[in-house]
């Protein structure tokens, strides 16, 4: 008996040596368990190349805080676990963002809630374009980016800056090595031996957010984007060089275009000093407009304000048939003078009321009501105390409204853009990051990662930054883990990626409470 008792001490003693072995060898930072591995990878010199989500932009400005959080700046503390080098980052001045020229403010500063909105903070951009950065830099996230602008020379010549259009950016002035230099002459004069790209927002999205105006800013002619794109890569992958790119998401379905509605009219939007304005507004204006418009078999572009619920806002459609000069005979036969009936037939010549199927960008929140510019809005009214109101007496300009057709033609460059992606990715033997499929769970499901569902709901979902089009730092953790989980399946590493609960929803007012 005493016998059997010794070997059972002696087995359970071997049993608890092998465990202890066992846990000595799991590695928190893989995603099984063994020892963390770059694969076949090489992440000793890493570089990053895209737009404004590279750059890590947030609550509509670049400072330092939001750069911290870049999705290149996350994917760079998890390749020093395998030996990956210094990952250099051409930082903004403070954490207010924005940017000066010569003193003068540029860009502004980034936005936090209040409570109940997004606004301004407080205080003045320190970050001064004209004081270059010395060195060298891995993350070559230069905001406002589209994919030709990556290959250009003279991108970094503060003279350029003065151009119309300007033929240079503010954000690559401040680092790039010489003003004669491109993006991509700076990246690769690094000789990264891994390099990460993701660009293509701003060729579409540039478009979506001028309300599908191209006078504003077009969209990039698929042509344009595959010479430019295929030019990338192939200075990337030069030598069978490895890295990641991402495709490129449905940009209309941002929350940037679905946080002010068709209907953004209340009552109270409507009432001013307490007196419902929508009687006089019926009888004064949307009446004589539609029983005109009615006359000339119309009648439905615009219709009497509801007295009760939400209303629609007025716009240009520069589809419709131009009614103007038949708009302004009626008008005038049914008893106005000539002078304010020409007035109402040429602002209301293309005019409807906006419709659920259109979207209107959150960057048009600002103007609806306002009395239109011509420096804001690109048109001016010829009677501000007739129609002052953008949106309610004045219709919107192009810029402000995306229509059916603009949105379908988004998707349609989307859809070429990301079959040049693909192809790259083929061609070159590339990871790939579908970012299309990853907005689209975003948009229907959201996606649960370490307890958190992020969704794309403005302000509370997670994901993005209250400029309605930037993550925020916890989206951006999670796009750098699904950088990684790409990067994982084409070059056999095992990265965990990172804990996406760790990084903050929204950045706060205070810079010092970050």
């Amino acid at each position: 008996m005493i016998k059997n008792i010794k070997w059972l001490l002696m087995a359970s003693l071997v049993i608890v040596s092998c465990n202890s072995d066992d846990e000595a060898t799991v590695d928190p930072n893989s995603t099984d368990g063994t020892p963390l591995t770059a694969g076949s990878a090489d992440f000793s010199k890493y570089v990053a190349l895209g737009d404004s989500f590279a750059a890590g932009f947030s609550d509509n400005a670049l400072f330092a805080e939001g750069q911290k959080n870049a999705y290149p700046n996350i994917i760079a503390t998890q390749f020093a676990l395998v030996g990956g080098g210094e990952f250099t980052t051409p930082f903004m001045a403070d954490n207010i963002g924005g940017l000066l020229l010569n003193g003068n403010v540029i860009n502004g500063v980034r936005l936090y809630f209040n409570g109940s909105t997004p606004v301004p903070v407080t205080g003045t951009p320190t970050t001064e374009v004209t004081n270059h950065l010395s060195g060298s830099f891995n993350n070559f996230g230069i905001p406002g980016a589209k994919s030709f602008h990556l290959i250009a020379p003279n991108y970094g010549n503060i003279a350029g800056l003065a151009a119309s259009p300007a033929t240079a950016n503010p954000y690559f002035v401040r680092f790039s090595s010489s003003s004669s230099v491109s993006v991509l002459d700076d990246a690769l004069a690094q000789n990264p031996t891994f390099f990460s790209l993701w660009i293509g927002g701003n060729d579409e999205l540039g478009y979506a957010t001028a309300g599908g105006d191209p006078l504003v800013n077009p969209l990039t002619p698929q042509a344009t984007f595959d010479y430019a794109y295929n030019m990338i890569v192939s200075g990337l992958a030069t030598n069978g060089r490895k890295g990641v790119i991402a495709n490129l998401p449905s940009v209309t379905t941002l929350p940037h275009f679905h946080v002010i509605q068709y209907n953004q009219l209340t009552q109270a939007n409507l009432t001013i000093n307490g007196v419902n304005m929508i009687s006089g507004l019926n009888a004064q204006l949307y009446g004589p407009l539609h029983n005109a418009l009615a006359f000339l078999g119309q009648g439905d572009r615009i219709n009497l304000l509801s007295t009760t619920g939400n209303n629609p806002m007025l716009m240009v459609d520069e589809t419709l048939p131009n009614l103007a000069t038949q708009l302004t005979a009626v008008l005038q036969g049914g008893g106005l003078d000539a002078t304010t009936a020409t007035v109402l037939g040429q602002v209301f010549g293309q005019a409807r009321q906006t419709k659920s199927t259109d979207l209107i960008p959150l960057s048009a929140s600002s103007r609806i009501g306002q009395l239109p510019s011509v420096a804001a809005d690109g048109v001016a009214s010829p009677v501000p105390s007739l129609l002052g109101q953008l949106g309610i007496t004045f219709p919107l300009p192009d810029r402000y409204v995306l229509i059916p057709s603009e949105v379908a033609e988004i998707e349609a460059a989307t859809e070429g853009y990301n079959a040049t992606i693909e192809a790259a990715a083929n061609t070159h033997g590339l990871a790939l990051v579908n970012a299309k499929e990853l907005m689209n769970q975003l948009n229907t499901i959201g996606i649960t990662a370490n307890n958190y569902t992020l969704t794309t709901t403005f302000v509370t979902g997670g994901m993005f930054s209250l400029d309605g089009i930037h993550p925020s730092p916890r989206g951006y953790a999670l796009i750098a883990n699904e950088f990684l989980k790409a990067i994982n399946a084409k070059y056999g590493s095992n990265f965990k990626g990172v804990n996406v609960g760790t990084y903050r929803i929204l950045y706060p007012k205070n810079p010092d409470n970050f």
